[in-house]
């Protein structure tokens, strides 16, 4: 079988989410790759250095220009160049046209439960274009039950046409690095924009005791000015920490030392770092929607992210209970072993094989 993949997700320097999903896939299939399975990466630009080599059974195809070029330039070396069997694009974005069978990936619909949190032209793009490749992908892969409802629900689509693939953990090595300058803290981790509900956890840590910090680790995404205003506005200054974008061999010594992670989302389409956190031995403390309670299962306390007063006692909890952390930490430890890349990635191709068969 030959694969076409969209790779422009995973061709970014600082991957989170959708990038971390699409680039940990490719690294997956890499390794699958062989005489009966080869695969064509489909980029706007050259490949970064890191990403997966070529081979027989890996091979890159450079053009451009990139101004929409799921809108014309893709379809377009579709239909003239030698096709695949199949196309997969690990994002909600299929080409616009396609001569060969297209699945696609769409993580959560944040922007249809939360549009007021979007800006409005990342909002149109978002509404306009998963729709139309919602409604012509042969298959649509989701990373959680919660989202897969959502989807069915939203765009119409048959139940058959809904795969859910959980995503896997990032294969990071510990490296012991000093984190006693945040002194004892909470961690959050994700991009700063409204539906992450940072302003909200911010306001939880003016209610918890004045020796607890909170380190925000994230790129700056959008409409994130009044994130960057709440510690001021909470009287908190001098308790919160944002320190942007994290290396990966970085981030396992910055769960190992917090109190607890704490990722309070109005919103989540699964939320890797849940899964990243219970590896690292870091309690976790989560929103009771949409689907982090899948994410989190029995290895997590739940809180109502309307309210700051949930979030500050569910984080009161784990500094309270040394035996319920470890606990926690304990139920974290077994919940990971259920969620792998490797697994992601032989389930996407298996549900590929399937929709390029016919």
């Amino acid at each position: 079988m030959k694969i076409g993949i969209d790779g422009n997700e995973a061709n970014v320097e600082k991957r989170v989410g959708i990038g971390e999903y699409a680039f940990e896939l490719l690294e997956q299939f890499k390794q699958l790759a062989g005489d009966n399975l080869q695969f064509t990466i489909y980029l706007k630009n050259k490949p970064l250095a890191d990403m997966p080599k070529e081979s027989s059974n890996w091979k890159y195809k450079v053009f451009g220009p990139g101004k929409f070029w799921t809108q014309w330039r893709l379809p377009l070396e579709l239909f003239l160049n030698k096709k695949p069997d199949v196309f997969f694009s690990p994002s909600h974005y299929a080409p616009r046209f396609s001569p060969v069978p297209t699945a696609i990936s769409i993580m959560d619909l944040s922007y249809i439960h939360y549009p007021e949190l979007f800006r409005k032209k990342d909002l149109y793009q978002l509404v306009n274009w998963t729709k139309y490749s919602a409604r012509n992908a042969k298959l649509i892969f989701t990373i959680s039950l919660a989202s897969r409802n959502d989807i069915i629900k939203v765009y119409n689509v048959p139940y058959t046409r809904v795969v859910v693939t959980y995503p896997g953990i990032k294969a990071t090595n510990y490296m012991q690095k000093d984190t006693n300058s945040f002194g004892k803290y909470v961690l959050f981790i994700g991009t700063l924009q409204p539906r992450k509900n940072i302003e909200r956890l911010i306001e939880a840590m003016a209610k918890l005791p004045q020796d607890l910090n909170l380190v925000v680790v994230g790129k700056k995404g959008w409409l994130f000015e009044e994130i960057l205003f709440a510690p001021k506005k909470f009287g908190v200054e001098g308790r919160v920490k944002f320190l942007d974008f994290v290396k990966d061999e970085e981030m396992p010594s910055l769960y190992k030392n917090a109190v607890c992670f704490c990722l309070p989302s109005l919103y989540e389409g699964f939320g890797l770092p849940v899964l990243e956190a219970m590896k690292y031995q870091c309690p976790v403390v989560l929103s009771n929607v949409s689907s982090l309670p899948e994410a989190g299962g029995d290895a997590a306390i739940y809180v109502d992210p309307q309210s700051s007063d949930s979030i500050a006692k569910g984080i009161k909890k784990i500094i309270d209970s040394e035996s319920l952390r470890k606990e926690m930490i304990s139920k974290g430890l077994a919940h990971v072993k259920k969620f792998s890349w490797e697994k992601t990635a032989r389930e996407t191709i298996k549900a590929l094989e399937g929709i390029a068969n016919g």
